[in-house]
């Protein structure tokens, strides 16, 4: 009689830990598939960041910031520094920009279109300054009109090249080219003559604002960057921007030497997305970890309180076969239920973090689908040994240990 009660106690005690440790595994399962969803959006987020079409051609472009010590003739000095810059060996073009691109939004005006009724504030524009042999060099797609020339100096007629999104937003139905442009009545209007591809003036993961594009020698200033395309790996030539620059003039302060894939790697936003990616994929691993285990920790606690059941089965005639597979039915059991759970729970994190998301979809199917694969994958593997161990007991053996 008290081994009977013995043994129902033992039982009831095995029974209560399987259904403990059951549970905890299908939170586990649960928490895993929410932080591996949040971990796949964000890495895919990350890659469509950094790949993303910023109007120019990023391989094999190489900058270098220069500043000078007076804004008197730095038209000309900045046509010398581009002149030099060319007959280095490796570059195949070069150009100035007063701010390479995704170099921030500062550098807005205000404007009026010469001949339009005035109705409420003046409408505002980022501003850029670029030489003739800057969209060239960038590799920028001219929609429209001309680019800039080397007859486009401060004697000159005054003129300016606007984006897509400045035409799409103050010039829609109208044709821009010819329009004039005005800013203040202290200066002439200036005419537009070109419409250029949008170009990521901004911050990378933000709309492409309205952009007008002003000859640097009509409107130059004591600091410029100076970009050039390569025909070799565009680091390679870095070193030698600098000291081709000096040679120009001792007196240019020359720093910030980077590449266009650099400078898009090294942005605030993609180091926000590669920051946030890394932490949440790190405890996504952690967590993906300790669902394994804690898995393969009830499924073998099962087996060891089931041994004497099945070798009472193995005895009657059950197949090896079939006890792996009740095993691994029992395993997919509980992935199937904690991945479902997590999945819900994956819908509503990723609508809350889709803010944090660029160019992915809070509920991408692909991204849920992969993960839950890859866990129940995982899942299943972590319950092969134990089912294995199983299938493999000797049914007089676990009849004389019980």
């Amino acid at each position: 009689m008290q081994a009977a009660l013995a043994d129902g106690s033992r039982n009831s005690a095995g029974t209560l830990w399987r259904r403990l440790g059951s549970n905890l595994v299908l939170a586990e399962l649960a928490m895993a598939m929410v932080l591996l969803t949040g971990a796949g959006l964000l890495g895919k987020s990350l890659y469509r960041l950094l790949h993303t079409d910023i109007g120019v051609r990023p391989d094999h472009l190489a900058m270098v910031h220069v500043t000078s010590p007076s804004t008197k003739h730095t038209g000309d000095l900045a046509r010398l520094v581009v002149q030099r810059l060319q007959h280095l060996p490796g570059v195949q073009s070069a150009g100035i920009a007063r701010q390479a691109p995704l170099g921030g939004s500062g550098g807005s005006v205000t404007f009026e279109v010469v001949g339009r009724p005035v109705n409420g504030p003046p409408d505002e524009v980022t501003l850029r300054e670029v030489d003739s042999g800057y969209f060239h060099t960038v590799e920028a797609r001219l929609l429209r009109g001309r680019s800039f020339t080397e007859d486009d100096r401060a004697t000159s007629p005054p003129v300016m090249i606007i984006n897509q999104a400045m035409a799409r937003t103050y010039f829609q139905g109208e044709d821009p080219i010819g329009k004039r442009i005005t800013f203040d009545v202290t200066t002439p209007p200036k005419e537009i003559v070109g419409i250029v591809a949008d170009i990521k003036e901004g911050p990378l993961d933000a709309v492409t604002r309205p952009v007008m594009y002003d000859p640097y020698d009509q409107d130059s200033d004591s600091w410029f960057d100076a970009v050039v395309r390569t025909s070799v790996e565009e680091r390679a030539v870095l070193p030698a921007l600098s000291a081709a620059i000096h040679e120009v003039d001792p007196n240019l302060v020359t720093f910030g030497e980077t590449t266009m894939n650099q400078r898009i790697n090294d942005s605030p936003q993609a180091y926000l997305h590669r920051s946030s990616a890394w932490l949440v994929g790190g405890f996504a691993a952690l967590a993906l970890a300790l669902s394994v285990v804690g898995l393969y920790g009830v499924i073998s606690y099962s087996v060891s309180q089931r041994t004497r059941e099945i070798g009472v089965r193995m005895a009657l005639g059950a197949q090896r076969g079939s006890v792996h597979g009740m095993i691994l039915r029992e395993a997919g059991r509980l992935t199937g239920i904690g991945i479902a759970a997590g999945l819900v729970c994956s819908l509503g994190t990723a609508m809350l973090m889709r803010k944090l998301l660029y160019g992915t979809a809070a509920w991408d199917p692909w991204t849920l689908a992969s993960v839950a694969v890859v866990l129940a994958v995982a899942a299943m593997l972590a319950s092969y040994i134990p089912a294995r161990r199983a299938a493999a007991v000797d049914p007089a053996v676990a009849l004389r240990a019980e």
